[in-house]
């Protein structure tokens, strides 16, 4: 069997991987062409192998939906540093909340994401999350690996844990152990505190 030739249009071209804001990483198979209503339309067929699922994009919508090429080693490390950052968690209601870092997963854009890994993150010794704050920390952690491994060329596990370790190194991840300390001396005395 022949090797398919390398077709390219709009800068996009087949075997490329791409990000699809809504599915993220995904891989360019073909650009086929169909009949729709009379008209020819060509179309990127995107494969997203981990989710099972293909993806046929009209070739002139790949700009409105958001369509683009993956992150520069730059921005990867940009990301990267973002997650060693502060939390930034608003006091606002959660579902307002969820719904902002919905929208920070799905819009694509890896430093958005590497903020919601960052804000969402729980080390050992913090309180425990909620599922719908561990569902959508393990949906952004795992759009990130997922766009950090196909531009370093590791594993998702690899960048997992390149993620993991860049969360440790960031400021004070739960409490101290004086603190520890503290927090246990406080509570044998029977005044527990309430969880933000």
């Amino acid at each position: 069997m022949a090797a398919k030739k390398t077709i390219q249009r709009q800068g996009f071209k087949t075997g490329e991987h791409v990000v699809y804001p809504a599915h993220g990483v995904g891989q360019i198979v073909d650009i086929e062409q169909q009949e729709v209503a009379g008209f020819a339309l060509e179309l990127f067929v995107i494969d997203f192998a981990k989710d099972k699922m293909k993806l046929r994009v009209p070739v002139p919508k790949i700009e409105s939906v958001g369509m683009r090429k993956l992150s520069d080693e730059a921005t990867v490390e940009k990301s990267l540093k973002t997650v060693q950052g502060r939390a930034r968690i608003k006091r606002t209601m959660w579902s307002r909340r969820a719904q902002e870092y919905d929208a920070k997963i799905n819009s694509g854009d890896l430093i958005q994401i590497a903020e919601v890994v960052r804000d969402l993150f729980r080390s050992e010794n913090q309180p425990e999350q909620s599922y719908s704050e561990r569902q959508l920390y393990e949906a952004a952690l795992e759009r990130m690996a997922r766009e950090i491994s196909v531009v370093n060329k590791i594993s998702e596990t690899e960048a997992v844990n390149v993620i993991e370790a860049n969360l440790a190194k960031g400021p004070r991840r739960g409490p101290k152990p004086e603190e520890e300390e503290e927090a246990e001396a406080s509570t044998e005395g029977g005044g527990a505190e309430a969880a933000a």
